[in-house]
């Protein structure tokens, strides 16, 4: 073949490579490179995350950069679920005297969850069925975090004091019914807060989410005599039910510790029953007394979650990535820690579409750094824990949209 038949057939495949279609760009966004983990599908290794139209589209390794009109490097990081904090108090408002129930105590969802990993957050009680829609249509509609509630037995919701001793307010029909107005919102039934020695107000509670079909949350509150939690565990609570504020160590109530401070064998019992222990960590309801113990005795919490709220994010709460990064700091793997936060929260308020990354879920991600160094810790009781690991949230995509970006990651340097 002599050179001008070499030149034309050069171009000629030249012009052939132009004339063919470039590769399609099925993805909106590829995050690669990053550490997956994904406890549902169980998922521990570097692999690349594909989102295409607000979804999970590809979760597999080396997948084709050229696929996608946004790539992620997330060499380095964790990639996991969104994360779902099971405890929060959203309920913002300008009602005086109120405390959490559409007040200033509670805080705007977005301001708190998105810089934490957090996409869902689930408000615990803040309302009750006489002001449900007021909360559905303040701070629902009106926040890009999916808010989902635990609806309060007390009809006027967390309002403090007397209100929420009251009784006569205490009706499970109404709020089953709350349950039934609300069934994309809604997910289960709060008690907090009742101080006397009196099962009424769990048993009403519990007959709310039997008639409603959805779990109950209990806060215990006080009494004098103290209500044993033994009883509440066995004879009350229904398998599925919620106890919360798992560490707290108060002279109200009793605790996972004994008065010496000696773990209590009969909780691992209720855990195997099928009580879930959730952190609410907060602003009171964290002891390094109860915890450090409990989990040295091999009792870890089935749910990490913040209690969110004016009186808990300034201390020694902070946000959701801290209260996981303590965890790890008492001795939890990060995958453990990760699906109490995620796959464990979305199992029990039984939606079971959320706190994975099934191809064609929502693509609500969470991309976390781990760092290495000195750290500490606070509880309620101003002691300090130090540890040598903290979660950062790098980014927070929400179906698919990037929410937080700490670090600018997901975008272009300003001179490209």
């Amino acid at each position: 073949m002599n050179r001008s038949s070499t030149r034309l057939l050069t171009l000629l495949f030249t012009l052939l490579l132009l004339a063919m279609p470039a590769a399609a760009q099925d993805l909106d966004l590829l995050i690669e490179n990053g550490h997956v983990i994904d406890p549902k599908n169980g998922i521990d290794g570097v692999m690349d995350v594909g989102i295409a139209d607000g979804r999970i589209a590809d979760v597999s390794p080396d997948i084709d950069a050229a696929r996608a009109d946004r790539v992620v490097d997330a060499s380095g990081l964790y990639v996991t679920p969104g994360i779902i904090d099971l405890h929060v108090h959203a309920f913002h408002g300008t009602e005086p005297d109120a405390y959490i129930s559409n007040s200033f105590t509670s805080v705007p969802p977005d301001a708190f969850t998105f810089r934490a990993g957090v996409t869902t957050a689930v408000d615990v009680g803040s309302a009750g069925w006489r002001n449900m829609r007021t909360f559905v249509e303040q701070t629902v509609n009106h926040a890009d975090t999916r808010v989902l509630a635990f609806v309060n037995i007390v009809g006027s919701g967390m309002k403090g004091g007397a209100v929420e001793q009251n009784l006569r307010d205490m009706d499970p029909k109404l709020t089953a019914m709350a349950v039934e107005k609300y069934p994309e919102i809604v997910v289960g039934v709060k008690l907090a807060h009742y101080m006397g020695h009196d099962w009424t107000p769990t048993d009403r509670a519990v007959a709310a989410g039997e008639q409603a079909g959805v779990p109950v949350m209990v806060d215990f509150g006080g009494a004098e005599p103290k209500l044993p939690i033994r009883e509440l565990f066995f004879d009350h609570l229904r398998p599925g039910d919620i106890f919360t504020h798992a560490y707290a160590n108060l002279d109200t109530r009793e605790s996972v510790v004994d008065a010496a401070g000696r773990f209590q064998p009969f909780v691992l019992d209720a855990q195997e029953r099928g009580i879930v222990f959730d952190v609410g960590h907060g602003g009171g309801s964290f002891f390094y007394s109860a915890a450090v113990p409990a989990t040295q005795a091999g009792f870890w919490p089935d749910v990490i979650s913040t209690d969110l709220h004016t009186g808990s994010m300034n201390g020694g709460m902070k946000d959701m990535a801290n209260v996981m990064s303590k965890f790890l700091s008492l001795g939890m793997s990060l995958p453990d820690a990760i699906r109490a936060s995620t796959w464990t929260p979305a199992q029990v308020i039984q939606r079971t579409e959320l706190g994975n990354l099934d191809v064609g879920a929502e693509a609500d991600v969470a991309v976390f750094r781990l760092h290495e160094g000195e750290f500490g810790y606070a509880d309620v009781d101003d002691v300090v824990l130090h540890g040598d690991r903290k979660l950062e949230a790098e980014l927070t995509l929400r179906a698919g949209r990037v929410v937080w970006d700490l670090n600018g990651i997901s975008m272009p340097a300003w001179n490209e």
